[in-house]
């Protein structure tokens, strides 16, 4: 990847189409990891620090790193900072309907509720949500849906996670930030890569190959091992879902989701 080709084309594509809805600003999740501080460096970029409008979200079993590298990056890129705490909404749902809820549970509820304030936020402030998945966790389907999935424009949504690192080095993201190990911290001592079983760089190559170059799965399977390319089609099979606006049941000749889609339909 060219970095500076590509944060090229990024700055662009943000001035443009932010520029469309006739807004100015942006509203972004920091959530102190690689992802969201790409995001708002290149938000910062495009728009004018000034304009950017960060929050941070934790939860009371969140990793105070986490948002101390969210209040480094913000402080870095010289955009607009806030903290709200989560916890008390949280506790209360589940408090209230199952106190023993699993952690895959409470985690996607932190993230759906971290989304519904970041819309709040971005109509409070006359600004889009900005979203901060990458191409790997959006194939996987690694995210909660209308949760850390939901945005208006994706700045990062083409850019796998070891090109994220790459592209971080270059617009200046803080070394914490770049070199600790990635985490949703959706509950205490998550890691990305031990809950997939593989690290990015396995899955990047895999996906790549897959994905862009559209490799066939036997040939695949001569190079990676069989369990491993079962498993992450497995996972981009699964997700589609995820990738899509709802599907609508077809009835008329023109359909939301299907012939009625395109952009030259209204002239935008």
């Amino acid at each position: 990847m060219q970095s500076a080709q590509t944060t090229a084309i990024l700055l662009n594509f943000l001035r443009e189409e932010i520029k469309k809805t006739g807004l100015t600003r942006a509203v972004i999740g920091l959530s102190g990891g690689i992802d969201s501080a790409v995001v708002c460096a290149l938000c910062a970029g495009a728009l004018g620090p000034e304009k950017v409008y960060t929050i941070c979200l934790p939860y009371r079993a969140s990793n105070p790193e986490s948002e101390a590298h969210a209040r480094l990056c913000a402080e870095t890129f010289g955009v607009h900072y806030q903290v709200i705490d989560i916890t008390p909404q949280i506790d209360a749902y589940f408090d209230s309907v199952d106190k023993d809820a699993p952690a895959l549970r409470r985690g996607n509820k932190m993230a759906r509720e971290r989304m519904t304030i970041l819309y709040d936020h971005s109509a409070k402030l006359g600004g889009l949500v900005i979203g901060t998945s990458n191409k790997t966790e959006l194939l996987l389907g690694y995210g909660t849906q209308h949760g850390d999935m939901a945005s208006a424009l994706n700045p990062i949504g083409d850019i796998y996670k070891t090109q994220i690192f790459e592209l971080a080095g270059y617009l200046k993201v803080p070394e914490p930030i770049i070199k600790k190990a990635p985490s949703a911290d959706l509950w205490q001592g998550q890691s990305d890569e031990a809950e997939l079983g593989y690290t990015y760089a396995q899955i990047d190559e895999l996906l790549a190959e897959l994905i862009d170059q559209r490799v066939s799965e036997r040939a695949l399977k001569e190079k990676f091992a069989p369990v491993f390319v079962d498993r992450i089609i497995k996972l981009v099979k699964k997700s589609q879902f995820k990738r899509r606006l709802p599907l609508i049941a077809k009835l008329s000749a023109r359909t939301i989701d299907r012939e009625f889609r395109y952009p030259r339909d209204w002239g935008v």
